[in-house]
């Protein structure tokens, strides 16, 4: 018969879902998921490792405090491996997720990243062309040029960045939003608090332009944030 699969014997401990429900909603440091699950950091740890190691969760170096880190969630290969996980039970449970709802409004959307060179203009582009009815806007804490590799990676992706400016998120301080996403860890530390209280969600995403990778490193966040803004979808 074989033994369960894999996602079945992780997600089923209490603690280890407990985690899975709280990474689903964002990037989060050890001391927020045990203040989440309500378990000792220890206990944290060993769990977290469990998921780490079977290639369900990431984790990443704080940009702006090295000493510090963010566990994130690979929501794709947990769907993957769901999928796979019905489907050997029985073919007829694969799953096959409908598509994201569209008919409630999240209220605005706001993006913040340090420069507002790259992610949050790549963010705010590909949640636009998603949901063309919402209103969504990017800023930087400080902001600098549009990057041109940004430009060009996104033109290959359909979309024409050419134009666009770096806001200051000073620019949109009184304005009201539903949710708050904020693309890297030095912004999450100096972003304000916005009226109406909206959803605050940090996706830990490293600066493509202090990467060594070139066009490549763009291309790769435009790929990761296509990912998360496909499940961000979900949420509204």
């Amino acid at each position: 018969m074989g033994e369960p699969p894999v996602f079945l014997g992780l997600a089923g401990h209490p603690v280890r879902w407990r985690l899975l429900t709280a990474l689903a909603r964002g990037d989060r440091q050890v001391h927020e998921l045990t203040a989440l699950v309500g378990e000792p950091q220890s206990l944290v740890s060993y769990h977290l490792g469990k998921l780490r190691a079977a290639g369900l969760v990431v984790v990443r170096r704080s940009a702006a405090d090295g000493r510090v880190a963010f566990y994130a969630l690979d929501l794709a290969r947990c769907g993957d491996l769901l999928t796979a996980a019905g489907a050997a039970l029985h073919p007829g449970l694969a799953l096959v997720p409908p598509p994201p709802p569209g008919a409630a409004s999240p209220g605005a959307v706001l993006f913040l990243c340090t420069g507002n060179s790259a992610r949050s203009q790549m963010a705010e582009a590909l949640l636009r062309r998603a949901r063309p009815e919402l209103t969504v806007v990017s800023a930087g804490s400080h902001p600098k040029p549009l990057h041109p590799y940004a430009v060009r990676v996104m033109a290959e992706r359909g979309i024409d960045l050419s134009g666009r400016r770096s806001k200051h998120l000073d620019e949109f301080t009184g304005d009201r939003f539903g949710h708050v996403v904020t693309l890297c860890d030095r912004v999450r530390l100096v972003a304000p608090d916005f009226p109406g209280e909206p959803e605050r969600v940090h996706w830990s995403i490293p600066d493509p332009a202090r990467a060594e990778e070139g066009l490549a490193g763009f291309a790769r966040t435009a790929d990761e944030l296509s990912v998360r803004i496909h499940y961000l979808l979900w949420r509204f």
